[in-house]
């Protein structure tokens, strides 16, 4: 994580300064406000202001005039209900401001979920920085052969391919923003390179740049729809590179509504829904039948990953492992 020693004392300004209030706080989320967690090789991710908590949610939902509940098992549960039979109005009423360094093809993939407020770094107005993401090595997959879109994640190029794409990576990155600031004629701090040149406009020299370049933005959610980002990209099937913002996002959400955070991950992120078409495969094999997918309307894609979820084998059984003890 590159960050200028002038942000960070910037960062450090802001984190002495103290405020009284009477609204909502987070008092774990209060601890690390500001502050920059390193996502990447260069990337970083911080809180930079919330609103409501916990209480706010349950005094949403009972449209109340306090914090909810003395008794904080009942606002949990209250919690946990919303959450788990989809009531998300209540979780409308916070919001989280994050500042985030990302790779501008991450940027890219990110912005499709278009339930956010969003403020990015102008490349039209100021000059890009030269920090480009190089990935680890081990991060370098084949495309995989069932998802296509996405790599093949059981192993990754040989060291011989590793070394080449990664030299590709690197001298692609360092040569197009060479020849963007020559474009522009500046240099990366601003300073004129040939006063004898005008220099092509910033708005069209960043054309030039490649997609792993850094970029910078503001983003402003709910905390519902943040939920919602968060059980897409935390997902074993979402891209490695987002995943790792959103594993810290995550962390961040515990730190900033605990409560809401275990309803989340007790029904979204560690539960699994349904079709009606599966239901009924569940019920026969409940019944103990025997059950063919071809006798289903389940799709093959569908099938295996039911079988995958309830760990049954070819014979309709529970892995030995898993086997429940009727002694």
């Amino acid at each position: 994580m590159t960050i200028k020693p002038e942000h960070l004392a910037e960062i450090e300004h802001l984190r002495q300064q103290k405020s009284t209030t009477i609204r909502p706080v987070s008092p774990e989320l209060e601890q690390v406000l500001y502050t920059p967690f390193p996502v990447l090789d260069h990337g970083f991710i911080r809180v930079v202001d919330y609103m409501g908590n916990d209480s706010s949610v349950v005094q949403a939902a009972r449209v109340s005039y306090g914090q909810g509940t003395k008794k904080v098992n009942a606002d949990k549960g209250l919690i946990n209900y919303l959450i788990a039979h989809h009531h998300t109005t209540p979780l409308e009423m916070c919001e989280i401001k994050f500042h985030i360094k990302l790779p501008i093809f991450i940027a890219r993939q990110w912005i499709r979920h278009r339930t956010a407020n969003v403020n990015e770094y102008s490349a039209r107005y100021s000059i890009m920085e030269d920090e480009f993401y190089i990935p680890k090595a081990a991060n370098l997959a084949a495309q995989s052969k069932q998802n296509h879109q996405g790599r093949d994640e059981a192993g990754s190029l040989s060291a011989e391919e590793q070394k080449r794409v990664l030299e590709i990576l690197k001298n692609d990155s360092r040569n197009c923003y060479d020849n963007y600031l020559d474009m522009i004629n500046q240099d990366k701090n601003g300073t004129i390179i040939d006063e004898s040149r005008d220099g092509l406009a910033r708005e069209l020299a960043r054309m030039n740049l490649t997609l792993n370049c850094y970029t910078q933005w503001y983003w402003k959610i709910d905390l519902h729809n943040l939920f919602h980002f968060l059980a897409l990209r935390v997902d074993s099937h979402a891209q490695y590179e987002i995943r790792e913002y959103a594993k810290i996002m995550l962390d961040l959400v515990q730190k900033w509504v605990p409560f809401s955070y275990e309803a989340f991950a007790k029904n979204r992120l560690n539960s699994k829904e349904f079709s009606g078409a599966a239901i009924e495969v569940i019920q026969k094999m409940l019944n103990n039948e025997k059950v063919n997918r071809e006798e289903t309307n389940l799709s093959s894609r569908e099938w295996d990953e039911l079988m995958s979820t309830l760990k049954i084998n070819d014979n309709n059984e529970l892995k030995p492992a898993l086997k429940l003890n009727n002694n």
